[in-house]
């Protein structure tokens, strides 16, 4: 969808070595993984940039990263380790972090898509996010979407919720919308 508009895409293997989760257990556990080993997480990364950044259709010097769920998570984190990119869309993405941002290292700008009613990401998170990041001065937009949970955009994820038990659901006006709202933010950041 993203090659449609223009862009050079690349999906990045975050949990490494091909490893899918196909069941919630093992998502918590690789997700795990890689949160608690900022290092390893930022390794993983760069690497995908600096393949990314040798591809002959990237101009090397306009880079984001875009986010669902996890990859939300991590993109966040690596702009708050002021990984060189101009631009971070978190989808429905968790907003704590095991590593705040120091003073002056968020050179991206942000995006973030929340769910108004995301049962994974407290008020308290949010608003700890947002006081953060105007703290910090890093321009970034928090659009919340409403009567949309976590997984808003992946059309499986109300089956998951009933397979899984979990509070999560797809809402296609809030996917429509937030894939519009991270395209505008992609034009203005390039």
């Amino acid at each position: 969808m993203l090659v449609e508009h223009g862009y050079t895409a690349l999906a990045l293997d975050m949990y490494g070595e091909g490893k899918q989760a196909t069941n919630l257990d093992k998502a918590r556990q690789y997700s795990s993984e890689v949160m608690q080993d900022q290092d390893l997480a930022r390794t993983r990364f760069e690497a995908a940039l600096t393949l990314l950044r040798q591809h002959p259709t990237t101009d090397p010097e306009q880079l984001a990263a875009i986010g669902y769920c996890f990859g939300g998570a991590v993109v966040l984190q690596m702009a708050r380790a002021g990984v060189p990119l101009q631009g971070v869309v978190s989808f429905h993405g968790l907003l704590d972090t095991p590593k705040p941002a120091q003073t002056g290292a968020v050179q991206a700008q942000i995006l973030v898509c929340h769910a108004a009613e995301d049962a994974f990401v407290p008020f308290e998170q949010v608003q700890a996010f947002i006081q953060k990041m105007q703290q910090e001065k890093v321009y970034f937009q928090f659009i919340s979407y409403p009567e949309a949970q976590h997984g808003f955009t992946n059309q499986e994820a109300t089956n998951y919720a009933q397979i899984f038990k979990l509070p999560i659901g797809y809402n296609a006006a809030a996917d429509i919308q937030s894939w519009s709202d991270m395209l505008l933010f992609l034009r203005s950041v390039f």
